[in-house]
């Protein structure tokens, strides 16, 4: 066989797996267009599940529930973000299928096996940050928030009580300023709550261990606080809130981890080819 045949014989597989990736991409893209088409038609619904939090913080201190447009386009774009947002969300399924055919023939049946629970982890997961960020942050962060307007009220003269809502102030957000807000809570939690997923992935992978992570938490400390500074709005109660969601999680990666370790250990001694660390050092 002449070189010129050898490369022809192996660009064929290189050629062959870049239309498969091409097919992927435009079924996932084409997921993506028509869950955009639904998210866009429902995306009044979809705003107002957004806004129940914050609606629900205002009646109870007796205001009414009212957004803004500041600006004469701002609606149409807070449209077009919703139905980004919301057709990813309807579609992901779909495109982590996609993913997972480009991917699973070239894995053997024992890594199909490591990786498919934590690629169905992963969206389940994401959806635990944003269920807890929406039904348990957002509440708390907003009737924080709000009440910084009694800040600015007046005293009553009935018992020094503060009127409701407070004289002079009442909150009259931008529809686009809230959107941009709650998303950054449900995001953030979302992907944060990813950590375990991702932390256990690499301790099933040999790539990190249980006890590397307890020699890091004075670090893990640090760079979770940098990152819940960068993807919480600018003031410390957000990312002190964040932080004490996430930490947890990394004590819960340590001991998953450490659970792989003691099944590969006692499999590994069944099968007699453990060797201790200390012996073999």
């Amino acid at each position: 066989m002449s070189n010129a045949d050898h490369i022809d014989d192996s660009a064929a597989p290189l050629i062959e797996h870049l239309k498969e990736l091409r097919n992927r991409i435009l079924w996932s893209l084409a997921a993506f267009s028509v869950c955009f088409i639904i998210g866009y038609v429902i995306w009044q619904h979809i705003f107002n599940f957004l806004a129940h939090p914050m609606c629900q913080v205002l009646a109870e201190r007796g205001q009414e529930c009212q957004l803004v447009l500041i600006k004469m386009q701002e609606g149409f774009f807070v449209a077009i973000k919703i139905a980004m947002w919301g057709g990813f969300a309807m579609s992901f399924p779909i495109i982590a299928y996609q993913m997972w055919r480009f991917v699973a023939p070239g894995l053997y049946k024992q890594e199909k096996n490591a990786f498919l629970p934590f690629l169905v982890a992963s969206p389940v997961m994401f959806l635990i940050g944003a269920a807890f960020a929406y039904y348990v942050i957002l509440p708390f962060a907003f009737a924080f928030f709000l009440g910084f307007q009694d800040s600015f009220a007046l005293e009553v003269a009935n018992g020094g009580s503060l009127s409701s809502p407070p004289a002079g102030v009442v909150f009259q957000g931008s529809v686009e300023a809230y959107l941009s807000l709650t998303m950054t809570f449900v995001m953030a939690f979302g992907l944060c709550f990813q950590m375990p997923v991702l932390l256990t992935l690499m301790g099933r992978a040999g790539l990190i261990s249980s006890k590397g992570l307890r020699a890091t938490r004075k670090y893990a400390v640090v760079v979770i606080l940098v990152v819940a500074a960068i993807v919480t709005p600018p003031d410390v109660f957000s990312q002190l809130v964040l932080f004490a969601a996430i930490y947890p999680l990394y004590e819960i990666s340590i001991f998953l981890i450490a659970r792989f370790e003691r099944d590969r250990e006692a499999k590994a001694r069944a099968d007699g080819t453990w060797v201790d660390e200390e012996d073999d050092a």
